[in-house]
């Protein structure tokens, strides 16, 4: 299993994704070991890592009608050849790589987008107070689901903060 995380940091809420993927890396163990990958707005570059995944968890913001901190869990392929833009380039760019693979007749790994809609997506890097407060809550649901597919996950001794991630991301 392979976990990527999406978005652009440089717009707020949007950054959500590489928060997530960069804090469970930091502060978690897994068994099996799993892959977590910081894809940022890669997209179509992201296209060899898909390749080679069976099961993908993307962890992403999405601009959906609800209110802010509203937690999705949708199959990637219930969004695959819709065209969506649910809020940024980055987010086409990774389903528009499992269209690719599908039309090359390339096995495309099953998938699930973990998202959260957005409060405030601005040129401002971090996190709106909403999404601040709503962090662990959707941590939590993604280890939920990593742990409903048979993936262990034990809290290292010595963790990071979620601020001091954004702080360490922002210096980047």
């Amino acid at each position: 299993m392979k976990i990527i995380g999406i978005g652009n940091v440089l717009e707020k809420d949007d950054g959500l994704g590489v928060y997530a993927s960069t804090y469970l890396q930091k502060n978690y163990t897994f068994t099996p070991n799993i892959q977590i990958i910081n894809g940022g707005v890669e997209g179509i570059h992201l296209l060899n890592i898909l390749e080679e995944a069976k099961h993908l968890v993307i962890l992403d913001s999405l601009e959906l009608n609800d209110k802010p901190t509203s937690i999705y869990a949708i199959p990637a392929q219930e969004i695959s050849g819709y065209g969506l833009n649910n809020g940024g380039a980055h987010e086409i760019g990774i389903i528009q790589c499992m269209d690719i693979m599908e039309l090359q007749g390339k096995e495309v790994p099953q998938a699930i987008v973990i998202g959260i809609v957005p409060a405030e997506v601005t040129f401002e890097f971090g996190l709106s107070q909403e999404l601040t407060e709503a962090f662990e809550s959707y941590i939590s649901v993604v280890l939920q689901y990593l742990q409903k597919h048979n993936i262990e996950y034990q809290r290292k001794e010595k963790t990071i903060t979620l601020e001091k991630i954004i702080y360490e991301v922002k210096r980047l």
